[in-house]
């Protein structure tokens, strides 16, 4: 355990992003897990306050100060709408990194994120083997959404339905990709992220079909690594820097291309700007790589729209399918893409697309927020499952994997079929029907 003087010099990193925040209550009014709990410590506000006396706090007792800081969802409702500009999300990752090195990171978290996350192969294997044994232990919930649930109650399952990890992952089904592109088309970097990789390879199918469509050069190196969040999340800096050193190497160097892609939102926000804004836990020689990949790095349904300026005609279909849209945390709030998912899903005929209310509104995920806090999570997601319902579509995308994991828990458990799309799936349909 770090001494005292350490977590003095450490707090005093981030005093300075701290002392903006005016404590106007602005961030009350967005925070999902405020307006459930009315309980200040849950807010930026009542963190910030904590932070500012974390170094006397922690003498007294270290465990309560882990605790109300790790209760956050990460989804920067806070951020976006604070009138003083704190970049609210920036100083929890740190303050959670500089807790973590004062306590020690737990035996069950070295394991998971030391021993399995950190070593890609090893990790791959382990959730290879996870998906072969997945049936003695999972039954399905719910046929049309694909849903699953723990035969045997266990800690980590509880009572969620979950989508099932995929028979073959990407990384099984295509290994790398190396083509150049087409004459005057640009050459892409695919990241497809651990989510789509090991739950959703047809997200990743999907985006590869689309760059082929429109001609363009792929590169997807082989034995990618996890973008480092989660780790980052739990304050574990030295696995965040082992994988984010990982994938630079992979990804950076003699290799070309002009843009990275992901289909990803949380993905797309790490590397677009978590990396950089930690750029300071990493060696001064990959702080140029880090610049360079998050100045390249965008979320596909920004690159469709905005780069490619893909085709949106929509003409009118007959017997459409009424199609609703959620706004990940990270997507609208950290990269304020919005309009260019809902372009594409406008752009299919065969969909009729219906605003639910309150879009932005976070759907309870926030990672291991969700693992530590599931009924919380739950309840939060509540409110997004009501105006799904009420929008009365008949389904509903999003541009996460993560929230698609989520809204498919919400609405297996509240019995309901209604189908959770990736905006890129629905825009596909559309290179079906011109040919």
């Amino acid at each position: 355990m770090a001494d005292i003087q350490k977590l003095y010099h450490s707090l005093k990193e981030i005093e300075d992003e701290l002392t903006p925040c005016m404590k106007c209550g602005m961030c009350q009014a967005v925070c999902p897990l405020y307006l459930e709990t009315k309980r200040e410590t849950d807010v930026a506000r009542g963190k910030i306050a904590l932070l500012e006396f974390m170094a006397s706090e922690m003498l007294n007792d270290p465990k309560a100060v882990k605790e109300r800081l790790d209760k956050c969802l990460l989804c920067g409702s806070c951020a976006a709408n604070c009138p003083s500009g704190v970049k609210v999300l920036n100083v929890f990752l740190k303050a959670r990194s500089i807790i973590t090195e004062y306590q020690g990171l737990s035996t069950p978290k070295k394991i998971i994120f030391r021993g399995l996350l950190a070593r890609p192969k090893v990790f791959d294997a382990l959730l290879s083997l996870s998906a072969r044994l997945q049936g003695i232990f999972t039954k399905t919930t719910n046929q049309s959404l694909g849903s699953s649930c723990a035969r045997f109650k266990t800690p980590l399952l509880g009572d969620r339905h979950f989508a099932p990890l995929a028979k073959s992952p990407w990384h099984n089904q295509t290994p790398a990709l190396d083509s150049e592109p087409g004459p005057g088309r640009p050459r892409v970097a695919f990241f497809p992220g651990c989510l789509v990789d090991k739950v959703y390879p047809r997200l990743a199918k999907t985006a590869i079909q689309i760059f082929s469509h429109h001609q363009l050069g792929i590169y997807m190196p082989k034995e990618q690594a996890c973008c480092g969040i989660p780790a980052l999340a739990s304050g574990d800096r030295e696995t965040f820097v082992k994988l984010a050193a990982h994938n630079i190497e992979l990804f950076g160097g003699e290799h070309s291309f002009d843009y990275l892609i992901t289909p990803c939102a949380t993905c797309t926000s790490t590397i677009k700007k978590v990396w950089p804004a930690m750029q300071d836990f990493f060696p001064a020689t990959s702080r140029d790589a880090i610049q360079n990949l998050a100045g390249k790095t965008m979320d596909i349904n920004a690159f469709l729209v905005d780069v490619l300026q893909v085709s949106l005609e929509h003409p009118t279909g007959e017997d459409q399918t009424s199609i609703t849209y959620h706004d990940p945390c990270h997507l609208k709030k950290s990269l304020d893409v919005a309009e260019q998912p809902r372009k594409l899903l406008q752009a299919n005929p065969k969909y009729a697309f219906i605003e639910m209310k309150d879009p932005e509104r976070c759907c309870g995920m926030g990672g291991s927020f969700n693992l530590q806090h599931y009924d919380l999570s739950h309840q939060i997601g509540e409110k997004k499952l009501e105006n799904i319902l009420n929008s009365k579509a008949q389904t509903v995308a999003t541009g996460c994997p993560a929230c698609m994991l989520q809204i498919t828990d919400l609405l297996s458990r509240a019995g309901i079929s209604v189908a959770v799309k990736h905006p890129i799936e629905i825009y596909a349909e559309t290179l079906e029907l011109r040919r």
